[in-house]
């Protein structure tokens, strides 16, 4: 008798045991249909692009939420490509597929950046002046069909990271890089994490945002060159304390000063690219612009100007005669075509597209 009451016991136990697991299981994406049933493939795909992209998270429950948006990512990614008129460009998975664009928005340059334009119009002298009247390539009148710093004047790709919205001094550094380039034939890597650190602007806030002139402003108030990537190397974070040695030579020239491409006029901003590296604002706020593969990038955008990137040439498509400007990001070299963006130029609003005629900037030595 006492071995019947224990088996009903166990059986009893064993029952309420089942029917915890089940609503327990009912209410985890670790156990639920979503994950493991219809969504199976879809999971295994997250956990490549996991290990592939190093993603590690803290808990179930972050790892859920973290899928969830990396599914909404591939459908969205999967219908654009199938969809044959959307355009001249294809989109892909990227580092940034487990992020939603209003988190990545809250990373990236977080500051202002059309008001900052409307009230800083500076002349390498500091003089304020109207930007579109200063240009020392305004009176430039033929520029070649084509251009490429990339097999020249340009450094690898480089990484920003995510969580990180440095972009200001990624771009700004990408100019001086190239013009050190073209003065003394030199391709040097400077450090993007020495801007972030020692620049004293009250208009930069490291990680949080920044302005590129302002960028170009520490540079010059330095009156040195930047010390260079290897010595000072970036870490995607606001160290706060400057730790540039003083006393070393790094090779690199001085800029003396910065100028400002006319405002909202893609023909000035030719005759600039033409001549050395430009870096712009950009508004890279469209779903499309983040998952950005390959091809000639036709919008959607607006000009909320979000993000900085550096004009590195331009050219014309083969097949249809689409111009456009060639674009180095700081996404790394998975992101876009190893990390460079061919985005439409010439195109029938004054702002050019995605606002990429609206804040250019150059340095000068």
């Amino acid at each position: 008798m006492a071995l019947l009451i224990t088996n009903q016991g166990q059986s009893i136990c064993l029952a309420f045991f089942l029917v915890f697991i089940l609503a327990f299981c009912s209410s985890q994406a670790s156990c639920s249909r979503q994950l493991y049933g219809e969504d199976k493939i879809m999971l295994q795909r997250f956990e490549e692009w996991m290990a592939q992209n190093g993603r590690v998270y803290k808990d179930a429950q972050e790892k859920e939420l973290r899928y969830n948006i990396f599914k909404s990512n591939v459908e969205f990614i999967e219908a654009f490509n199938k969809n044959k008129d959307q355009g001249k460009y294809n989109l892909s998975i990227n580092k940034l597929a487990d992020h939603t664009n209003e988190e990545l928005r809250a990373m990236r340059n977080g500051y202002n950046v059309r008001q900052h334009l409307s009230t800083e119009a500076t002349t390498s002298n500091s003089m304020k002046v109207s930007p579109n009247t200063f240009s020392r390539y305004e009176n430039v009148t033929e520029v070649p069909p084509s251009c490429d710093w990339t097999t020249s004047a340009i450094t690898p790709v480089k990484e920003q990271r995510y969580d990180c919205g440095s972009c200001w001094a990624f771009a700004a550094v990408a100019t001086v890089e190239g013009l050190n380039y073209l003065k003394t034939g030199n391709l040097i890597s400077l450090s993007e994490q020495e801007v972030i650190d020692c620049g004293t602007s009250t208009e930069v806030d490291g990680c949080r945002g920044g302005y590129v002139d302002k960028a170009l402003e520490f540079m010059i108030q330095s009156n040195r060159s930047l010390s260079t990537e290897d010595g000072y190397p970036y870490k995607a974070v606001d160290g706060g304390v400057c730790m540039v040695d003083l006393n070393a030579s790094f090779g690199a020239i001085t800029i003396t000063g910065y100028e400002q491409v006319p405002q909202n006029n893609e023909s000035a901003l030719l005759q600039a690219v033409a001549n050395q590296p430009i870096s712009v604002y950009i508004d890279a706020e469209a779903e499309e612009f983040k998952h950005y593969s390959s091809g000639v990038y036709t919008g959607p955008c607006g000009t909320n100007l979000t993000h900085a990137v550096a004009i590195v040439g331009y050219d014309t498509t083969q097949d249809d005669g689409t111009k456009y400007w060639l674009v180095k990001n700081s996404w790394g070299e998975e992101w876009g075509e190893s990390g460079y963006m061919r985005i439409q130029r010439d195109i029938d609003a004054r702002e050019g597209l995605c606002g990429i005629a609206m804040g250019a900037y150059y340095p000068t030595a």
